[in-house]
């Protein structure tokens, strides 16, 4: 197999996150997608509209659906909202010619919001995690796979720059047999905040652990066994399991997953280290990414030893995700992660949340 020089491995490695404006020329006046957005709630969900917003050569923005009306006062005027039009859910899925949903409800919303919008027709952007029930999640993506729809998880990783170079790094070889994984995403969030996390068992892991469980399971597959270790550093304060561990066996490989909330600056110390028999990727802090490159031996334009590894300048964090699925709709490219990886990520996460009876094995593709 010819060996991809520094320069196309880069270019490669960095995928969606080199979208720009002009690969979706043909995209322009009639032909944009129509999309809309229901809640306002979810974590990520101002800075989804703000990226369709961006991008208004791409995406048709028809209207925001927020059923609560304090919530909706309270965000109306932010700048991701300014100026749209506010509906109802029905009369949304009802726009003519609409394509999309972001769906950013709270949590226990997610899934009940995700099969009304795939009932009716519409791909769906839908945030993590993928709500609490394992068979409610299967059916939606059975529902969508029937129908020929996207479903696009809102794992903020997947279009990386780093992480791309990782995946690309692997699957060519250059770091031999992966046999660990070590992975942490943690902060401090405040009393309001540890309140609505304590509503899930899976605390700090459920929250945060399911964008590196994504990671995981796409470098190494489905785990043959999931360990968890989640505590409550505050016991007398609430029921929060706001330290978390994750033990993911493999039959060559172990992962562990490390996800805190009362880690002070937490973000500065997220990493994900991959360790092979050739060579090792530590990508920290995860944004702005940095990687830095071991190698055995020199391949692919880049030098035995260690090495920090130049990336694209990222766009957005969720830019690359969403214009890939806009050419995902468009049929002008293959949906990057279907719903098979997906249902292995959730099934994976509820362990690893101790949401889930465990099992002996996962199920592979």
């Amino acid at each position: 197999m010819k060996q991809p020089n520094r320069r196309s491995f880069l270019a490669a490695a960095a995928g969606t996150a080199l979208m720009t404006h002009s690969s979706f020329a043909a995209m322009s006046g009639n032909n944009r997608i129509k999309v809309g957005q229901i809640g306002t709630r979810h974590a990520h969900a101002a800075g989804k509209m703000e990226t369709v917003r961006k991008y208004s050569d791409v995406f048709d923005v028809v209207g925001v659906v927020e059923p609560d009306a304090a919530q909706r006062q309270k965000v109306a005027t932010a700048a991701a909202y300014d100026g749209l039009k506010w509906m109802t859910q029905e009369q949304l899925l009802n726009v003519p010619g609409l394509q999309l949903v972001l769906v950013e409800t709270d949590i226990d919303n997610l899934l009940v919001t995700a099969e009304a919008c795939i009932a009716a027709g519409k791909h769906i952007h839908l945030d993590k995690p993928a709500g609490t029930s394992l068979p409610h999640f299967r059916r939606i993506c059975e529902a969508a796979d029937r129908q020929q729809l996207a479903i696009q998880m809102g794992y903020m990783f997947r279009g990386n720059a780093a992480f791309r170079f990782m995946l690309n790094a692997a699957k060519e070889g250059w770091l031999g047999d992966i046999f660990s994984v070590h992975c942490e995403m943690s902060k401090k969030v405040g009393d309001a905040e540890r309140r609505l996390l304590a509503q899930y068992p899976g605390g700090a892991m459920f929250e945060l652990g399911c964008h590196l469980i994504d990671s995981v399971v796409r470098l190494l597959g489905p785990p043959e066994s999931v360990s968890a270790f989640n505590s409550n550093s505050r016991p007398e304060h609430d029921l929060l399991m706001d330290n978390c561990l994750a033990v993911l066996q493999y039959s060559r490989a172990v992962a562990t997953v490390r996800s805190s909330v009362c880690e002070v600056q937490g973000q500065r110390r997220r990493q994900f280290v991959v360790c092979g028999t050739k060579g090792t990727i530590a990508i920290q802090p995860l944004e702005p990414a940095s990687l830095q490159l071991t190698l055995e031996q020199a391949t692919g334009g880049f030098v035995r030893g260690i090495q920090q590894v130049e990336l694209p300048q990222s766009a957005g964090r969720y830019d690359g995700d969403l214009l890939h699925l806009a050419k995902v709709i468009s049929k002008q490219e293959d949906h990057e992660y279907g719903t098979a990886h997906d249902l292995q990520v959730q099934e994976t996460l509820l362990l690893a949340s101790q949401m889930l009876e465990p099992v002996s094995g996962l199920p592979k593709d």
